[in-house]
């Protein structure tokens, strides 16, 4: 194995209950230039990993206290080390013993008495499938960080030419082909413009972000964002009604983001007037049930067909309906709603057929149900920032 010089030096972590293994492991790995820690039990190994993290664990698989299985699990429960490559040692050779190693988190399992060339190769190529992956997993983060640069500073860059389109449009009114030209450049650029904001949540909604859980109430969330689409509604002669039912608690609160929540809203009723004929009405229906609360938006558009149904929370996937006034349609919202939903700790789900509209249900756990998740989850996407 080639080493440069100006690399950090391979670390291995040989955990073995017996000295003799550790010397002849050691001194055979020590002169090939790997950086040898040594253990002789597991809560010494948990500890010696802590504070000098290693590249590659040696774990004897039978040892008196805390067993190579159980050294092994906990290393999975260690976020930093999930995919730390682990190879099991052990006289024992029962086929069962090799399943139950691997099934614990083990990528390899080799018998004493090892052959040392053999058990050389298996470590090499295990720290060059983790050096690869490795690779891999900071290209990607570079990727990420890099479009997201890009893409955010492409949104600062659209928002202004929309805000300046849309004066020019204003002041052209009175010269049809100026006013038709300017109107081209608005609707280009608000298309560009709400896939590059969808790029973002969707990016965000990858990421492991903060879920902010407070105790919210829904029927004013609700009604806000309504409020908010109006206008877009009015445009097209439709008319948002919400509708519950009289014996509605008040306030009806759940335990969850409330950013998260209406960025999953706001997805689904821009969706039902993007899709809707014009004079459609579109109904939001807010209820409680044994275990929680329910939203329903239901719009009078073409509907899905089975097809659809079967792929609408794929990202990027364009559906057989399509927006009945030439609105923009990324591919991503639906996505980014079933993230959400699933972080948030609820469901979403869609009842449609072709041409009788469709139906999103959205259903979350009441603030003080048991069913509601505690504490912080990961993830706090924001698709407007």
């Amino acid at each position: 194995m080639n080493f440069d010089p100006n690399a950090s030096v391979t670390r291995i972590l040989i955990v073995d209950d017996q000295p003799a293994n550790l010397r002849v492991l050691g001194s055979m790995l020590g002169q090939l230039g790997y950086e040898i820690v040594a253990a002789s039990d597991g809560p010494t190994a948990l500890k010696r990993l802590v504070l000098r993290p290693p590249d590659l664990v040696l774990l004897d698989l039978l040892m008196p206290g805390m067993d190579g299985f159980e050294v092994c699990r906990r290393i999975r429960e260690m976020h930093e080390f999930t995919d730390l490559p682990v190879i099991f040692l052990s006289a024992a050779d029962e086929k069962s013993l090799i399943v139950r190693a691997l099934d614990c988190g083990g990528v390899d399992f080799v018998t004493k008495p090892f052959n040392q060339a053999e058990l050389m190769r298996r470590v090499q190529t295990h720290l060059a499938l983790k050096q690869a992956r490795d690779r891999l997993q900071q290209l990607a983060r570079d990727k990420d960080e890099l479009i997201g640069i890009l893409a955010h500073d492409l949104k600062n860059a659209l928002g202004s030419v929309l805000m300046n389109s849309q004066l020019l449009q204003r002041r052209t009114e009175g010269d049809t082909r100026l006013n038709q030209l300017s109107t081209q450049i608005v609707d280009s650029t608000d298309r560009t413009l709400a896939f590059v904001r969808q790029f973002l949540a969707n990016s965000a909604a990858d990421h492991s972000l903060r879920i902010e859980r407070q105790r919210v109430a829904v029927r004013s969330l609700v009604e806000d964002v309504l409020d908010q689409h109006q206008a877009a509604a009015a445009r097209k002669q439709q008319q948002l009604e919400l509708k519950t039912a009289s014996d509605l608690p008040n306030p009806l609160v759940v335990f969850t983001d409330a950013g998260a929540l209406r960025q999953v809203l706001e997805n689904l009723i821009s969706n039902a007037v993007k899709f809707s004929p014009p004079q459609r009405p579109i109904e939001v229906t807010l209820a409680a049930e044994p275990e929680g609360v329910r939203i329903e938006v239901r719009d009078q558009g073409p509907g899905f067909t089975v097809e659809d149904l079967a792929q609408m929370f794929r990202r990027y996937q364009r559906l057989s309906a399509r927006p009945t006034a030439g609105e923009p349609s990324t591919g991503l919202g639906l996505s980014i709603a079933q993230k959400l939903m699933g972080l948030l700790g609820g469901h979403l789900d869609c009842i449609s057929t072709p041409g009788a509209g469709a139906t999103f249900r959205v259903r979350l756990p009441f603030a003080d149900s048991p069913q509601s998740p505690s504490g912080g989850m990961e993830a706090r996407p924001r698709a407007e920032e």
